[in-house]
């Protein structure tokens, strides 16, 4: 009988096949996508966070540009520190990003400071339940945290399909997103 692997280890395998896929892959993946959309209505002024994709990650930007395009007003993360909350500046497709503290193209400190109603969440890897492994740092289980105390905020995780797992070993501080979309289907957690 094998042992339960580890979220490290979980993560390792899950990337390891993300960096298999190929670039036109990752450009097709990133296309189906944005064509697909959200399966929820999108309002006019809506803010919506995305990311700036590192590591091979699926690229968000052409479904932030059709989000844009629907009314929505979009924001990209700013990471402060370690155990705090993400910050979310004001982003319009083509602004020009300055390098974070990590090292992630980010909205210049002078842009507006926003609140999400919808997080788009990179991750390395999910499972069928909504339980999503990131890079460890948890910066995105404590700004779900922090800012759902103040208003709902719908949490979707994008990721190729390759990124699935059988089971994520969740924790009680864990926040399990609302919604996964890969390039073949939508997984929505809040039916169920």
């Amino acid at each position: 009988m094998s042992a339960i692997p580890s979220k490290a280890e979980l993560r390792s395998a899950a990337l390891a096949k993300r960096e298999k896929l190929s670039e036109k892959q990752r450009n097709a993946a990133a296309n189906a996508l944005a064509k697909r959309g959200l399966p929820f209505a999108i309002t006019e002024g809506l803010i919506i966070s995305g990311y700036s994709p590192i590591r091979n990650e699926i690229d968000p930007l052409p479904l932030m540009e059709k989000l844009a395009k629907q009314g929505a007003r979009l924001a990209l993360p700013t990471v402060t520190a370690r155990g705090k909350s993400l910050i979310f500046r004001s982003y319009n497709v083509g602004d020009r990003l300055t390098l974070g503290m990590l090292g992630i193209p980010e909205p210049s400190p002078a842009a507006a400071e926003m609140l999400p109603d919808i997080m788009l969440v990179p991750l390395a890897a999910f499972d069928a339940a909504g339980h999503r492994i990131g890079y460890g740092a948890g910066h995105y289980d404590y700004t779900f945290a922090h800012l759902r105390r103040h208003k709902p905020i719908i949490g979707v995780g994008l990721a190729f399909a390759a990124q699935e797992i059988a089971s994520v070993p969740a924790l009680s501080h864990d926040v399990p997103l609302d919604y996964v979309l890969t390039e073949k289907r939508v997984f929505d957690f809040r039916s169920g």
